[in-house]
């Protein structure tokens, strides 16, 4: 009796860890590591998302890493340390091309640059940047690939300046303070809006160049999509409500851009949500061009990217799932 006692409560027991093991492994299941490349207004849904309660409200469990390198979350993306990432579209593209065919967008916040140079006052064109230093965030980032094409515009080559790479935002602006660079790229509150208020001229204002390129993406790996299909069909959602926000609720997106980026100057917010909110995907919708252009600018140094087609690097059954059950549209209908 008492040997099939112990023998019923250590079943009891067992069946009690397996229980709880599989209650941990279901929460695990929708736990998501993500990165971000660059703290501005167009990647600030995850934010936004905290700010209102948005990942609870889906029962998600999100973690926000930020990596100042689109090639470095690129980097972590293939290596597993992350799940899903917010970015330019360039690092992506170059990695696909060599190779790395399990990369995905499968949703699209920003399809057109909206960088700007920014210079000291005593620069009034931008041929007048030949043999100056102009800061940037990275080689190859979207910063980058904004300066190549607004200088070519001025019938300049990126061989005729000094690029410095400064590793954010918020480097360009104290590079230019401290006399480090002639002009920076900068974008969003804590960039080229502050610059200006701090006595910087544009040199080139990038919104009216209307340059296309896959600006702000939602980047995963095809095998984490089949196997965590439901987590990211939350964190899409979650990511279109957040996007809903920022066009909605402009006192909400200044709280949360002030808070993040510790910028309380409402003019600085004005000039930076207003260049932004214009060019912003209400429904997370890619536009071809803006990837073609990728393609066709990394085909010039890699002869691989010229054979990889626009839908070949779309994974469209989240946005075309939120689409035909109603999501969007009911998203949209709430005041």
């Amino acid at each position: 009796m008492a040997g099939s006692y112990v023998a019923r409560s250590l079943l009891s027991v067992a069946l009690g860890f397996s229980v709880l093991f599989i209650a941990v492994e279901a929460k695990a299941a929708d736990k998501l590591i993500g990165f971000q490349s660059a703290r501005t207004m167009s990647q600030a849904m995850p934010w936004i998302a905290e700010e209102v309660g948005l990942f609870r409200k889906y029962d998600l469990d999100f973690q926000l890493v930020y990596i100042s390198s689109a090639q470095l979350v690129t980097a972590a993306i293939l290596s597993g340390d992350g799940q899903v990432a917010i970015g330019g579209g360039e690092a992506i593209i170059r990695a696909v091309a060599q190779g790395a065919t399990d990369l995905v967008f499968i949703a699209s916040a920003k399809n057109t640059l909206t960088h700007s140079i920014v210079a000291k006052a005593e620069i009034k064109r931008a041929e007048e940047l030949r043999g100056k230093k102009l800061g940037l965030t990275r080689l190859g980032s979207n910063s980058h690939y904004f300066v190549v094409q607004a200088l070519r515009r001025s019938g300049l080559e990126p061989a005729d300046l000094h690029f410095i790479q400064t590793g954010g935002q918020v480097e360009n602006l104290a590079a230019l303070l401290n006399g480090a660079v002639d002009a920076a790229t900068m974008t969003g509150p804590s960039g080229g809006s502050k610059a200006v208020a701090q006595g910087f001229r544009y040199l080139v204002y990038g919104p009216d160049l209307q340059i296309p390129f896959a600006a702000a993406t939602l980047i995963a790996r095809r095998s984490i999509l089949n196997a965590r299909g439901a987590a990211f069909d939350k964190f899409v959602r979650v990511t279109a409500e957040a996007m809903k926000l920022m066009f909605t609720d402009k006192e909400l997106t200044y709280r949360v851009l002030a808070k993040q980026l510790r910028i309380n100057d409402r003019k600085v917010l004005d000039a930076a949500y207003d260049e932004e909110i214009k060019v912003l995907e209400p429904r997370l919708e890619f536009k071809n061009e803006a990837l073609q252009a990728i393609i066709d600018e990394t085909g010039k140094t890699d002869s691989r990217a010229s054979k990889i087609k626009v839908q070949d690097l779309i994974d469209r059954r989240y946005l075309d799932g939120l689409q035909k059950n109603g999501f969007f549209d009911k998203l949209w209908a709430k005041k």
